[in-house]
């Protein structure tokens, strides 16, 4: 495992320079795809860089990626295990010039994360884990610190929520579920960089209350579990992988203190 999750962080790294060098020269043209997300060829070098590498030295291991095309349900369901990437997550981000988006590689086996990599290329820092590993951070050339969910933090004598939500998606819904909190903070991030907020413990709570896919959250799933915290759906059953038809997400939460009963404490509205 160790030598698998070294190999991704080197690869994820690798393509995260690939995606700076097309960042830095503005020269990309942007494209809309069938479902009207965008694609910019930052995002297939990415993809190309990873799954390339990837096949070759794992070739026991498909790939599922979000530029993958042509891999039917009826392929994938036989799949007891494989690679999920999202070469380059927020192209939106990208396309802002925000810095704002990242590189997410994960392994699931069985529908479970085991393994994931995210990469911030524009800040250059590494988020981490693999089970028996545990979740770790590194920022450019430091050494690597593990990471952990916070408990909840206490304000005038209450629980004090950090809230994270997307800046483009759902924000509304948002402001409706943190009316649960007496006391609580609301800022916005963009791609994976929310739940590795849960996650790290700067933020306690990211509620994704809008459409996302598997390879958005796969990466995440492992760093998240590793660091002590949970992403679940709305209804606290557990988020799978390849294991639908449908690569589209259920509405979710990332929760951070695991001693805080987020089933019993948290009311979730009737959300369409």
């Amino acid at each position: 495992m160790q030598t698998l999750l070294d190999d991704v962080i080197n690869i994820a790294r690798q393509a995260g320079k690939k995606i700076l060098e097309i960042y830095n020269t503005n020269d990309f043209d942007v494209q809309i795809k069938g479902d009207d997300s965008p694609l910019t060829k930052a995002d297939l070098a990415a993809h190309n860089i990873i799954v390339n590498f990837l096949e070759e030295k794992y070739p026991d291991i498909p790939c599922l990626s979000e530029e993958s095309t042509g891999i039917k349900f009826e392929d994938r369901k036989q799949w007891t295990e494989c690679f999920v990437i999202d070469p380059l997550d927020g192209t939106k981000e990208f396309i802002a010039r925000n810095g704002e988006f990242t590189v997410n590689v994960a392994l699931q086996e069985n529908g479970k994360t085991k393994l994931g990599v995210i990469y911030v290329p524009v800040a250059d820092v590494m988020y981490y884990a693999a089970e028996g590993i545990g979740a770790f951070k590194q920022e450019q050339n430091k050494s690597a610190n593990k990471i952990q969910v916070r408990p909840l933090q206490q304000k005038d004598g209450k629980n004090h929520f950090t809230v994270v939500a997307s800046r483009r998606h759902g924000l509304d819904k948002v402001e409706t579920l943190c009316q649960n909190f007496a006391s609580f903070d609301l800022t916005s991030r963009g791609s994976s960089l929310k739940m590795c907020m849960v996650a790290e413990g700067s933020a306690d709570l990211y509620p994704r209350l809008a459409l996302t896919s598997e390879w958005d959250t796969a990466a995440a799933q492992a760093i998240v579990e590793q660091a002590g915290g949970k992403i679940v759906q709305l209804d606290f059953s557990d988020m799978t992988y390849n294991q639908k038809e449908s690569l589209l997400n259920p509405f979710f939460l990332v929760l951070g203190d695991p001693e805080y009963n987020w089933q019993k404490e948290l009311v979730i509205p009737t959300f369409d």
